[in-house]
């Protein structure tokens, strides 16, 4: 699970409680620098060492990404082969189009979510690396992170909107957590491809 910026590992504890009531193991690390001041790939690079350092070679895993975590881990499965390893990405809130917020703040990793920027395109060029992982989208249609919230989708996914009346309380909400776990448990013992919908479903 990867936190967004300026959150640490702390902030899915509650998703965490959930999945792990069903069995699954979580592990939420905090990534620093936790402003993501020296860029998104900087972060995806420590996420895929901290993969490497507790998923053995050919263990399964899921990834749950929050806001600028869902870019991290984005990164890692389009641009450094991860979605060959994963089994399954959830995204929840990430801002695939920019975040007009990212002016307010200085660093690399702010520069790489302003909407237009030269990384968002390569990682929209680059989203035929989910093609055959199963990736969920999670919104609120209250967002004021990302305008519009629509923005928080990915067209090969199945998107969901959640009424969340708030951006940062998304990974705290309990429908979240419940219908995570209920997909990771459709997962096993093999993942398929869930179909696209026409219309984002309301949970």
């Amino acid at each position: 699970m990867i936190h967004g910026f300026g959150n640490t590992g702390r902030i899915f504890g509650p998703l965490c409680r959930v999945l792990a009531a069903q069995g699954h193991r979580c592990f939420a690390p905090t990534l620093y620098p936790r402003d993501g001041r020296s860029g998104i790939p900087d972060l995806a690079a420590k996420l895929e060492t901290f993969i490497g350092q507790t998923r053995p070679a050919g263990a399964p895993f899921a990834l749950v990404g929050f806001s600028m975590g869902a870019l991290v881990a984005r990164h890692y499965l389009q641009a450094m082969g991860g979605a060959r390893r994963a089994k399954a990405f959830f995204s929840i809130a990430g801002p695939y189009r920019g975040t007009l917020n990212a002016y307010l703040y200085p660093g690399i990793g702010t520069r790489q979510m302003r909407p237009g920027s030269a990384f968002l395109d390569r990682m929209r060029d680059g989203a035929a690396a989910l093609h055959g992982l199963p990736v969920f989208t999670y919104r609120t249609p209250f967002d004021l992170m990302i305008l519009p919230s629509t923005d928080a989708r990915i067209p090969s996914a199945k998107n969901l909107a959640l009424w969340c009346p708030l951006h940062s309380l998304l990974p705290y909400d309990p429908r979240l957590g419940e219908h995570l776990a209920g997909e990771l448990a459709k997962l096993e013992p093999t993942a398929l491809s869930p179909p696209v919908p026409a219309r984002d479903p309301v949970i």
